[in-house]
């Protein structure tokens, strides 16, 4: 029984490291590109090495949000002047992260600073949205009819979802710079405390996106609850996202105290969320088709269809989960 290998993968019980684990498949079943390529991508996530890659995610989907925002606003007829800040700010950030991916400066300077404005514009919008519900008829004495049919509550705070990505991405090193003398030896006289942005840029950030898996994933699974409650459940798939959310929520708050649970249960779960809100996606696209007119009336059926990049929201903290898994942890 060989025990020796045992003690050395599971050890004190928190010793497996999903990136690790990962590594060693990638080596033993992938042909010599393919893993070497692997193996590339997982040094740079764990390392804290990957802001380019980050900034372009940040650019993509600043685009998909702004277009949601853009046209439930619209919907709205843009009666408030503020709902156009989050439409405008959306092109803002998918620009800094623009060029984020071919600047460092820009990475650290501009794409902060656009993060920052949209993170508070989310806030703002936030407040907005709850005080139209509050001024709905028979306002909070009426909180679930006026949730479901006032302003979609956590639909600002979801907003800032690339924005955060943007602000983390500010503080990652670049690619390039894994294996770095430079870094090495910054490595060897780090202190031995260190602050949140010495973690943030050398990927030790897990407990902090675990606990922001948590936080979208209500956001999420709240809007998805109330919007899928809408149509009354008419499809058996719209309870997906609904059951999800307690789930990934649970293995998030596990993943906070528990390393083996942020390698193991953590990504299983986020997996299972990423690909739910990728059918979502595809089920809302398919809906929009089957309206009159279908795709002849692009514009029409968009506007008044399933918001079609909502799943994508919910995605989102599948993505958040499974990049939570695959970093290191926090030395405090």
């Amino acid at each position: 029984m060989d025990t020796g290998g045992r003690l050395g993968r599971w050890g004190d019980g928190m010793t497996f490291v999903l990136t690790t684990e990962l590594e060693r498949g990638a080596n033993r079943n992938l042909p010599a590109p393919l893993s070497e390529a692997a193996t590339s991508i997982l040094k740079h996530l764990r390392e804290g090495c990957f802001q380019r890659s980050l900034c372009l995610i940040v650019s993509v989907t600043s685009v998909a949000s702004g277009l949601e925002v853009g046209y439930e606003h619209y919907k709205g007829s843009y009666s408030n002047l503020v709902m156009y800040t989050p439409v405008i700010l959306s092109g803002a950030l998918a620009g800094a992260g623009l060029l984020g991916v071919f600047s460092e400066v820009a990475a650290r300077t501009v794409l902060r600073w656009v993060s920052v404005v949209t993170l508070a514009d989310g806030i703002v919008g936030f407040w907005f949205h709850v005080r139209g519900v509050a001024r709905k008829p028979g306002g909070w004495s009426l909180p679930t009819t006026n949730i479901v049919m006032g302003p979609p509550i956590f639909a600002p705070l979801l907003f800032g979802t690339s924005a955060y990505l943007g602000l983390m991405a500010s503080y990652l090193r670049r690619e390039e710079d894994l294996g770095r003398f430079t870094e090495r030896l910054g490595n060897l006289i780090a202190p031995e405390n260190p602050g949140w942005r010495d973690d943030l840029r050398h990927g030790r950030f897990q407990k902090h996106l675990s606990a922001l898996t948590v936080l979208w994933a209500f956001f999420s699974g709240f809007e998805a609850l109330y919007s899928h409650y809408k149509t009354n459940f008419r499809y058996k798939a719209q309870w997906t996202p609904v059951l999800l959310t307690p789930i990934l929520m649970a293995v998030g708050v596990g993943a906070i105290k528990s390393r083996r649970i942020a390698n193991t249960a953590l990504p299983a779960v986020s997996a299972l969320a990423l690909a739910d809100g990728a059918l979502g996606f595809y089920y809302h696209a398919r809906g929009i088709a089957r309206r009159p007119g279908g795709m002849k009336k692009p514009l029409y059926n968009t506007l008044y269809g399933p918001p079609i990049f909502a799943p994508l929201l919910f995605a989102a903290c599948g993505f958040l989960g499974l990049m939570a898994s695959l970093l290191r942890r926090e030395k405090r």
